[in-house]
């Protein structure tokens, strides 16, 4: 408790001079064997200080002992944290862009794709632009989760064996297509996965497989179908507070760009890797690794072709955005520019994807003037 209240103090004295402090607080609510936290805070602290020759010095915290996930908005908002990583389905009222863009995530399952599409649309859509400075924190960048599948106590490969299944979701397109299925879908932290499948009140996760490892989710979901129900990136990976940001120089808010671009590319090969190595830890184990039958799988494919198709009427009723079909449209020709431009690079190559970030997105960001009000 003492610790938690030296670093409040902290960010009142931040609050108050921004510009003569390097030392900052970054937090995000997944435990470190998570890549967003690993990959994406960790390492991303050691890699800005190394960017910046120890002038920028970032203390993190990872988990919840600071702040719990529907908190993390709130914390930016307030100085808390003068960085963190928020999921925007946990504010939908608060995000409404940042949520309707989110509906077309059970389109795609590339991650390398939408990590970098995700970040080029989020930093420079004006509707976009003006929600994150609206809600009080500076966009640099974004997360992607692999395709979710589904862990789960017992097998969950047909239509008929997923009805009535309580089914972990995260997002309003999941859950309409677990409703559809005839399963039960309950919306709670990915934290809380574990224990709901362990004391039953959960029969199924909807989650990236690398948590079979990272959560310890073998040990209580012995069963994984592969079946791609969506994945995630709304809200930022790195959201500044901007009293923060604007006392800092622009070669420091060019460091944390930087950053950004390298931490991504890590971000998006670690959690590939992670999933495979997933896997096969289940099957170790003694655990089953499924396809979907064809009814399951035919089920899927039609709800994701008609999720996309209704994006936009969905951005208008459940959003209130006014011209949906701009927003939609521009998000899906940005998903669009990144697939073409990564046709012909090896997504495992930490360097190239870096390069590319810098050039197609960074570079392109003046930094005297990208999020100060």
């Amino acid at each position: 408790m003492k610790r938690l209240m030296a670093f409040t103090a902290l960010a009142g004295i931040l609050a108050g001079s921004v510009s003569a402090q390097t030392n900052f607080i970054a937090n995000s609510f997944y435990e470190g064997a998570v890549p967003m936290s690993g990959e994406g805070y960790i390492r991303w602290a050691e890699l800005v200080q190394d960017l910046s020759d120890g002038d920028l010095v970032p203390e993190v915290f990872t988990g919840t002992v600071l702040l719990a996930p529907r908190a993390a908005l709130q914390g930016i908002q307030d100085n808390v944290v003068q960085v963190a990583h928020h999921a925007a389905i946990y504010t939908p009222s608060d995000l409404p862009v940042a949520n309707a863009v989110q509906e077309l995530g059970f389109a795609y399952s590339d991650p390398t794709t939408a990590i970098f599409a995700v970040t080029d649309f989020s930093m420079n859509n004006p509707l976009q632009l003006a929600e994150w400075e609206a809600n009080g924190l500076v966009y640099l960048g974004a997360y992607a989760t692999p395709a979710y599948v589904l862990m789960c106590s017992s097998p969950v490969r047909t239509l008929q064996e997923i009805r009535g299944k309580r089914i972990r979701t995260a997002g309003s397109a999941v859950s309409v297509w677990v409703e559809e299925a005839g399963g039960i879908p309950v919306n709670v932290p990915s934290s809380e996965m574990y224990t709901g499948l362990e004391r039953g009140s959960l029969d199924c996760a909807t989650n990236a497989a690398s948590d079979l490892v990272d959560r310890s989710l073998l040990e209580v979901a012995k069963h994984t179908t592969l079946l791609s129900t969506g994945m995630y990136w709304s809200g930022p990976q790195w959201g500044y507070n901007p009293g923060f940001w604007a006392g800092l120089t622009s070669e420091q808010r060019e460091v944390l760009m930087e950053a950004s671009a390298r931490s991504m590319a890590r971000m998006v090969i670690a959690y590939t890797e992670k999933v495979e190595a997933g896997l096969q830890a289940s099957l170790d184990a003694g655990g089953n690794v499924y396809e979907p039958e064809a009814d399951l799988a035919d089920h899927v494919a039609a709800f994701r072709e008609r999720t996309s198709a209704d994006a936009a009427e969905k951005a208008r009723t459940d959003f209130g955005i006014a011209e949906p079909e701009a927003l939609i449209g521009d998000f899906q020709a940005t998903m669009q520019k990144w697939q073409d431009l990564l046709a012909n690079v090896d997504i495992s190559d930490e360097d190239a994807l870096t390069e590319l970030a810098m050039q197609e997105i960074f570079s392109k960001i003046d930094a005297a003037t990208y999020g100060v009000q």
